[in-house]
Formats: structure tokens, sequence, C-alpha cells
């Protein structure tokens, strides 16, 4: 595996009696980095982290998680990661500290050691003032912090976050939004499944977009969106003869004389913006000003996976 890697994956195959769930996936994450694995339900994507978790096996190809060898090593691999599934670890019957605490025991920390984990990460996710409630009395928002907190007692090279904010209100999510940037900032590679292309959009350096089993496309956000037909470049002019000259010297344009504007085909990249603004000045247009459109990650979605039509449900059973 590159030293600059944390996960990698090569021909990951993995079926169900007669139903193929995963058909060849192929994943390259860099250390310290988001990468977000899009899909819709039944599309793979929770086959995959349990492969890569060690949770089951692959039927076919290799994969490696923080130089540990998932089929060879996979005691190296739990020893490296952490993991917070779709649905929250925590036990209802203990309070936020106790739940902490048992985390350590479980990770081997000596009671001196695990009781200092479980104090910051009380802290660290604004869970002090709750940490003696039972955790059945905490909110949904609050689970998930605790959840998350109780993977990273082990303090994790690797986590794998699997859509970690289901079922969470809009502050919950953004908060936890905000506490995944913080764990990416102090050097922890996630990997990040989701159905929500905002949260994809806003978290991850790199997206694969899962499709029946198949990366069918993987990219940056930007890179992704730019794929898909329809990214335009508006210019805005100042009186009607600069309109007029525009339209003369971008002639794949079209044009909104009411409000001075041309519309002219363009993916958002630096070059093809460049190009355009030098045709322009070249014949000496003035343009007012200039705004990029590009279609946004429901485009790339539904334009990627068949128009967003609904998959068979993911077979979760081994």
């Amino acid at each position: 595996m590159p030293e600059a890697s944390a996960i990698t994956a090569r021909g990951l195959r993995r079926s169900y009696g007669d139903h193929e769930v995963l058909k060849g996936v192929d994943l390259d994450v860099r250390r310290g980095t988001v990468f977000s694995l899009l899909g819709a339900n039944g599309a793979g994507k929770t086959t995959v982290v349990k492969i890569l978790s060690t949770l089951i096996g692959a039927h076919g190809g290799s994969a490696s998680v923080a130089g540990h060898d998932v089929a060879a090593d996979p005691d190296g691999v739990r020893g490296a990661i952490g993991v917070t599934g779709q649905f929250s670890a925590v036990d209802n019957l203990m309070t936020g500290r106790e739940n902490l605490k048992l985390m350590a025991d479980l990770h081997h920390l000596g009671r001196e050691t695990g009781r200092r984990r479980a104090e910051e990460l009380l802290a660290q996710f604004d869970l002090v003032d709750a940490a003696d409630k039972s955790a059945a009395t905490y909110s949904g928002g609050m689970r998930r912090r605790l959840d998350l907190a109780m993977t990273l007692v082990g303090s994790p090279e690797v986590i794998f976050l699997d859509e970690p904010t289901t079922g969470l209100d809009p502050r919950s999510r953004r908060a936890m939004w905000q506490i995944v940037r913080q764990l990416v900032a102090s050097g922890v590679t996630i990997l990040l499944t989701t159905q929500y292309l905002e949260e994809a959009d806003e978290l991850a350096d790199r997206i694969a977009v899962l499709d029946h089993g198949r990366i069918v496309a993987e990219g940056t956000a930007d890179e992704l969106k730019r794929r898909i037909p329809g990214g335009h470049v508006l210019l805005q002019f100042t009186d009607l003869r600069d309109l007029e000259a525009a339209t003369g010297v971008v002639r794949e344009a079209s044009r909104d004389g009411e409000a001075l504007a041309l519309r002219v085909p363009n993916d958002g990249s630096v070059r093809s913006l460049k190009a355009l603004l030098d045709r322009l000045h070249e014949h000496a247009v003035p343009v007012e000003s200039l705004s990029t459109h590009t279609p946004d990650l429901d485009d790339v979605f539904l334009a990627l996976t068949g128009g967003g039509q609904k998959v068979d449900q993911e077979v979760t059973q081994p």
C-alpha cells in the first residue's frame, strides 16, 4: 500500500447467494482525508465498510487498511480502526461516562488512563453536563456524539462512519460535521458513507459514487459536477452595445437582451474561464461581472445512477 494511502481496495467482490452486491470495487483513500461513498440504499456501501472493518470477508479482490492486509492481518486492522455504524452502539442502561469507561476497559487502557480518556472525550463532545445521566435520556444528536466518542476511545487512525447523521435534525447534523472536520484536522482518516448529497459536498475531499455494486465515478465534488452537462457562465454587461459585441464573439451562447446577459456553456474550470475572458479581451469587449453555475451533486447522483431509480435493498446477513 502506498505510504500516503490509509485504505486501498482492488477488485472487491461480495455475494449473498445469487445476489452479487459488490462487483469489483477499487478504492484509494489518502491519509488525513475524508473519502465519501455516495449511493442509494442497496448500492453496496455498508458491505464495503463491513469488509474493510473485517466484519465479513470478501469473495474476491484484496484490501489494506492502515498498512494491514484485511484478510491476512485482521487483528492489525481492528487495532487501527474505529467504526460508527448506522445504528448506535450506546448502552441505554448506562450513563455516558459509564459507556466510555466500558470502552476504555475493552481497549485495556488501565483504570487511570481510561478515566482520563473518558473525561477528555466527554469534554470534546460537549457531554460533560449529561455525563452521569442515563444514555436513554439523550437526544438523537447526543447519542450520535456519544457513539462517535466511544469509537475514539482507542485513538484510531482510520474511522468508518456509516451514515452517521441518519435521522438527525439539521442542527445536530451540522454539529457532527464540525466534529468530523476536527478529527481530520488532527490527522485521522475517515471513510464516510452517506445518502445526503449535501453532507458529501460539505465534508469529502474525494467522492466515489457507488451504484449496483460498482464505482461509476470518482473525484472531488467539483470534478464530478463538471462531468454533468448544464454548467455555464453568466456574463453581465452595462449596455446593449457590449452585449451585441459579445454575442458576435461567443457564438455558442444564449442571449438575454432584457437582462443584458449572456449565458455561455462552460465547465467552470480555471482554464475554460480564462480562455473565455481572453477571447472577449482580444475583441475589446468589456464585461461588467460574471458568475459561474455548475450542476450540484443532486444532478450528478441522478445522472450517474440511472435517474435515481430505487435499487434492490442491500442484503446484510452473512
